[in-house]
């Protein structure tokens, strides 16, 4: 990535100066953010479990990631600074954002008129002198601005490999051989950002010669950054990394889109058996039901989603095993403005979308989880006692009860979308006593639940039976003195 040297900082124009209108938006940046001088966020690794990912210093990362394919493509500066300001505010960690852009990225310049490629050529990357002249220039200053704020980028190299017109625009333009190239291009310049190289795009591996691309471009930005950064492909709707790449070494973690569907059975489930796959990795849900997106792309049927939709999503994920979870929403990915071409019905502009409720809400997830040991969670459904008709508990659709626990027993958690009575092993846990809690994902506020003994079975009615309430149970190991769920 171009750097811009620290002496701008100390320089001051003479009267009658012209100073390039990105300098000055860059300038605004570090002057309103209160963070904007701190270092880059740390390198991430695989955890030495294989199922998180963690800081060099073996620091818990949770991803809480947002999808923003067109930020790049799109936005203009002042634009891309503000977006950027209210996810880190509402303690995202990770944007997904996109090189070469899903909508005509290669043809459809970007604000400020540039395009990404010569002549769509992958091994031809559109460059020129000066800190704010191309296409890439700009893609520096979004990432540089991200990280500043503490956030991480999910760089896609590309949207797809254009192969396949189901979504966007241009031509087919990678084999092997440029692929391996453009990767080794793209690795190099962001070699020292903080970023994880996500493949792929919402594309399947249909030939060979698909698949080989894919390899291509990984080894290209191995050799590019140095193995500076990890590596992960975001599939098709309904798909995960594993089904293709699962045993190859540059995949360091698997990537699920279980898509834009409402139900658990058939789609989130999923990410407990991509979970349970040898070898060991970690495993995420990149591209979860958005906020605010056609039901299984038929709104006519099934209307849009809401934010209960998006909490019961993540939930499900983290609780089945994920180490972190990606957001969206609808006009968000796209950011959708009504001077633009809608897809697939937006409801709102991209500005108003960003206080929408499921994003303000996705942060208590990483809260609650936090205020436990993180790295020995593991999913397990045990810790619930199946009713009579198990269609009620565990339950099946939207209405699906999951579990997960620390690994020495010391804490429990269930997820009840509905406040349906429910019964718990507390045997399962390692106490003798358990205090237990009740956590409100819309809130994110705690209050008691009782304390108990860590024997038997034992009924737990959600404090609101309301449609749509969700409720965490929270059962802790006494001794341990936790603080309040989604406390530090």
């Amino acid at each position: 990535m171009k750097t811009r040297s620290p002496t701008l900082l100390s320089r001051r124009p003479s009267a009658g100066t012209l100073v390039p209108l990105g300098l000055v938006l860059w300038l605004l940046s570090l002057a309103q953010t209160p963070d904007a001088h701190a270092a880059a966020p740390p390198k991430l690794r695989v955890s030495e479990n294989k199922r998180f990912l963690v800081t060099e210093a073996g620091q818990p990362f949770f991803w809480l990631g947002d999808t923003a394919w067109e930020l790049f493509h799109r936005l203009n500066r002042e634009e891309a600074l503000h977006y950027l300001d209210t996810r880190a505010q509402q303690g995202f960690t990770l944007i997904q954002a996109v090189a070469l852009a899903e909508l005509d990225g290669l043809n459809t310049p970007n604000p400020y008129g540039h395009r990404p490629l010569l002549d769509n050529d992958p091994t031809r990357p559109d460059e020129k002198p000066g800190p704010d002249n191309d296409y890439w220039d700009h893609v520096d200053f979004i990432v540089q601005a991200a990280n500043q704020r503490g956030l991480y980028i999910g760089l896609l190299p590309t949207w797809g490999d254009k192969w396949n017109k189901k979504w966007g625009t241009g031509p087919e333009i990678f084999t092997p051989q440029n692929a391996e190239v453009y990767g080794e291009w793209l690795g190099r310049r962001y070699r020292n950002a903080a970023v994880v190289w996500i493949l792929g795009g919402d594309r399947p591996i249909e030939t060979d010669a698909h698949r080989e691309i894919i390899r291509a471009m990984a080894r290209g930005l191995r050799r590019g950054d140095g193995g500076a950064h990890l590596i992960t492909f975001h599939p098709v709707g309904g798909a995960g990394s594993a089904q293709w790449f699962h045993d190859e070494p540059w995949l360091d973690f698997n990537m699920r889109q279980n898509g834009h569907g409402t139900e658990y059975n058939g789609r989130y489930e999923l990410t407990r058996a991509d979970y349970n796959r040898t070898p060991v990795k970690p495993v995420l849900d990149g591209e979860p039901i958005y906020e605010d997106h056609p039901v299984h792309f038929d709104p006519a049927r099934q209307g849009h989603s809401i934010a209960a939709d998006v909490r019961r999503a993540a939930y499900w994920d983290l609780f089945s095993g994920a180490f972190g979870h990606t957001y969206g929403h609808h006009s968000v990915w796209q950011m959708w403005a009504p001077n633009r071409e809608p897809i697939n019905h937006p409801l709102l502009p991209w500005r108003e979308a960003l206080q929408q409720p499921g994003a303000r809400q996705m942060v208590h997830a990483k809260r609650l989880l936090l205020s436990r040991p993180f790295l020995t969670r593991v999913p397990d459904d045990a810790l619930l006692v199946p009713d009579r008709v198990p269609t009620s508990v565990p339950g099946a659709g939207r209405y699906r009860f999951v579990a997960t626990r620390d690994s020495a027993g010391s804490y429990g958690m269930v997820y009840a979308p509905v406040g349906r009575p429910f019964r718990v092993r507390l045997n399962t846990l390692e106490a003798r006593e358990i205090r237990a809690w009740w956590f409100n994902p819309r809130t994110g506020q705690a209050q008691p639940a009782g304390q108990f003994p860590a024997r038997g079975e034992q009924t737990f009615t959600p404090p609101d039976p309301g449609e749509h309430l969700d409720w965490i149970l929270v059962l802790d190991d006494a001794s341990k003195n936790y603080p309040p769920p989604g406390q530090p």
